[in-house]
């Protein structure tokens, strides 16, 4: 049976991100991962992990002015700086909270880039990236995202994110595969995840349409869920998906599907 961590920026966001450590816990969680830590200090947070006996599993590297819509500037040659910074933030807050993994969001390509310039500064902000965190044991992950939620994002498919780690070559750098992206963009979803297994570090979960929970739209599943099994994934699975009342009113998927 799949280990499911809830996605603290998607579930309980009726309270303070603080307080959803607790509500994760009572929720029968025993892992957490969500986008961002920076908006508190690790103290902060590993006071609420080590109170609700909780590991957080993943979050992302800063990803620029989020509230402004920026997605990701991995991409960007104008903000290779800031993204080496970022970096370095991000693994004193992974090291503090001990994170395993650390997830990079491409970002939207920037208008007047030529594809050659994109995919160069992508690749050379994912080695160095991966060459920091191998240093302090961790791994990096690129996350393909759909262009119909994220119109523009420069990273989008499986096999392009696969082509892309071929070239960063890193031994601790991973896909992170979220089915409800790969619903909306490509499909194939058992199919992807056996052929890619070695390349997948973490998996994501939401249904579609909607992005609701598990069970409430077109993606088997039951099936899926399985078929983790049987292909031998070991790692974590995130909840990153929008509840459709609320989180703990719809959390019977987590029995009902893996039954």
């Amino acid at each position: 049976m799949p280990r499911f961590a809830a996605n603290l920026s998607m579930l309980f966001t009726e309270v303070p991100f603080i307080d959803r450590f607790e509500r994760a816990a009572h929720a029968g969680f025993e892992a957490v991962e969500f986008l961002f830590p920076y908006a508190h200090t690790p103290e902060e947070l590993r006071a609420q992990i080590d109170a609700h006996k909780l590991q957080i599993v993943l979050h992302n590297l800063p990803a620029g002015d989020w509230d402004a819509g920026e997605r990701g500037i991995a991409v960007d040659p104008a903000r290779v700086a800031e993204f080496r910074a970022g970096v370095a933030r991000a693994i004193t807050y992974a090291k503090a909270l001990g994170v395993p993994q650390l997830n990079c969001l491409a970002g939207k390509a920037p208008a007047g880039v030529d594809a050659a310039s994109l995919r160069a500064t992508f690749v050379d902000n994912l080695r160095f990236a991966a060459t920091e965190l191998k240093a302090a044991g961790l791994r990096l992950l690129i996350e393909p995202i759909n262009p119909f939620d994220i119109p523009g994002f420069y990273l989008t498919r499986t096999d392009q994110a696969v082509a892309i780690l071929d070239e960063v070559d890193a031994s601790n750098a991973f896909v992170q595969y979220d089915i409800y992206h790969a619903q909306r963009t490509e499909g194939e979803l058992a199919t992807t995840l056996q052929k890619h297994l070695a390349r997948i570090g973490h998996v994501q979960v939401a249904d579609n349409p909607g992005r609701n929970e598990p069970g409430t739209g077109e993606i088997n599943y039951r099936y899926l869920f399985a078929h983790l099994d049987r292909i031998g994934y070991e790692g974590w699975v995130g909840c990153e998906y929008k509840p459709a009342r609320t989180t703990e009113v719809g959390l019977g998927w987590r029995t009902a599907l893996t039954a």
